[in-house]
């Protein structure tokens, strides 16, 4: 179980920085990073470019489902409360009998 949290934060972390460049790299009204790359970047990444759209959402569907699978195992392996549920969390105050 302990092999798939890692990967599954790995698969997290590599679609996030994934996502962050090919975001970047798209072209927006004004322009994007995509234009720093010269015309090389703007024939690829323009506005007519269909399959640089169509991979960042399957890029955002990974990062989306990898984010949901974390948070279900972490549920299901975590499920202790920090507060003892038998009421043994805070001791209370001895009484002054004396």
């Amino acid at each position: 179980m302990n092999l798939i949290i890692i990967s599954l934060y790995l698969i997290f972390v590599l679609s996030a920085l994934v996502l962050i460049v090919v975001i970047l790299l798209q072209e927006g009204k004004g322009g994007g990073f995509g234009e720093a790359l010269g015309q090389a970047g703007q024939q690829t990444f323009g506005v007519k470019a269909r399959g640089i759209q169509t991979f960042t959402g399957v890029a955002a569907g990974v990062f989306l489902l990898s984010a949901l699978l974390i948070h279900i195992i972490n549920r299901m392996e975590g499920s202790a409360s920090v507060v003892d549920p038998l009421g043994g969390g805070v001791p209370e105050a001895p009484a002054d009998g004396n």
